[in-house]
């Protein structure tokens, strides 16, 4: 029986990560979909390869067994394993092909990635392992207790009573599930030094926990949003994988700010939305408090004024006061960006920058002398 590799068919290394090999199936399985392909046989074979290959790494106990044997199958069969082998062999005995190998896996291995498992198929019509190859049905039709054939639960559990009181070595199907027997036909130390109570006992227990999804590695999207649309809040249409969320982002979110979706994600996954803000024109922010200049005329600094402000709250009225030095820097307490995790506002501060008259006449030149002959300013070069 041809041995099929199915790392290879899903282009994944045996290292693979559970979303790694998902990812592998997700875009091929797309890819070779039956409804995108219609007709061609050749993308409906493939396809039928890489959902095998997926119902196999993508399930920890299966992958475990195909990761035991994998392509040391047809000598595990030609030593005496499985059904149709030469009998009283034991292939994981001393001078065996397996020998050292336990009902676990070789010595040393480590197993699946069970962080990752979740399953992710696309279903052939007729339920079983209908659709898949002869491989797979040898391989996996035991362990897994298919109904309506060879490998029921019915035929397994009878198969293994009748081996236990004739004494036989473990079977097929009992190496792949962890169990081995002893000699005497009671469940004890499996073959090769293989501790097949406790896997029996582990197995069993196992067998009787709720299933659970563990929850994989977060998704990110990120959202780009305006100064104004941080200030008062917004919402954002984000895409992952092909899904769709509306997100709403609160008043304040700064650069790198990041919004959990728990749970919303393909396979339950966290979706975290990752906040940028982009520069503005005017002001410039540091945290929660805001800066920006003003440029105001010479009148105003020499003699003060009250001065119309747009702020992100609203229009105010700032006071200049008479005498105003360029550079000099007005708080306005509260008039900055919205604290996300506590109550309150942080500041505005205002940076005058006076602008001169850029072109005197004769006469406006002439008063300005008056004038400045009558100012008694100190030299500030002096100072």
């Amino acid at each position: 029986m041809e041995y099929r590799d199915y790392y290879q068919i899903l282009g994944v290394p045996r290292s693979a990560a559970q979303a790694e090999i998902r990812k592998a199936f997700r875009k091929l399985a797309r890819e070779h979909h039956p409804d995108r392909n219609p007709g061609n046989k050749a993308a409906e074979r493939r396809f039928k390869d890489v959902n095998e290959a997926n119902a196999v790494l993508s399930d920890p106990e299966k992958r475990r067994q195909y990761d035991t044997l994998g392509a040391s199958w047809d000598q595990f069969r030609s030593a005496g394993g499985g059904r149709g082998g030469r009998g009283g062999q034991d292939p994981f005995g001393p001078g065996g092909p397996f020998s050292g190998w336990g009902a676990g896996g070789p010595a040393g291995s480590a197993g699946p990635d069970r962080a990752g498992d979740v399953r992710y198929e696309f279903r052939t019509a007729g339920g079983g392992d209908a659709g898949f190859s002869d491989f797979f049905r040898m391989f996996f039709s035991s362990a897994t207790g298919a109904t309506g054939g060879p490998g029921s639960q019915h035929d397994v559990a009878a198969g293994r009573a009748a081996r236990r009181e004739a004494g036989a070595g473990p079977s097929f199907e009992d190496i792949l599930s962890g169990m081995g027997t002893a000699g005497n036909g009671s469940p004890g130390t499996g073959t090769a030094g293989g501790t097949g109570g406790a896997a029996h006992r582990s197995h069993s227990r196992a067998a009787h926990r709720p299933a659970t999804r563990p929850r994989i590695g977060e998704l990110e999207a990120p959202a780009e949003l305006t100064l104004e649309e941080a200030f008062h809040g917004t919402t954002r249409l984000v895409e992952v994988e092909g899904r769709r969320y509306e997100v709403k982002l609160p008043r304040g979110v700064d650069n790198g700010s990041r919004v959990r979706l728990s749970g919303k994600g393909p396979d339950g996954q966290d979706v975290v939305v990752v906040v940028r803000v982009a520069p503005h024109g005017v002001y410039l922010r540091r945290g929660a408090d805001l800066e920006r200049e003003l440029p105001v005329t010479l009148k105003e600094a020499l003699l003060g004024a009250e001065i119309p402000l747009a702020t992100l709250k609203g229009r105010i009225l700032l006071t200049i006061p008479a005498g105003t030095q360029s550079g000099r820097t007005i708080r306005l307490k509260g008039q900055g960006m919205p604290k996300m995790k506590e109550e309150g506002a942080g500041d505005l501060y205002v940076k005058v920058r006076v602008v001169l008259p850029a072109q005197l006449d004769d006469r406006a030149a002439g008063a300005a002398r008056t004038f400045l002959d009558l100012v008694d300013q100190p030299d500030p070069r002096s100072t």
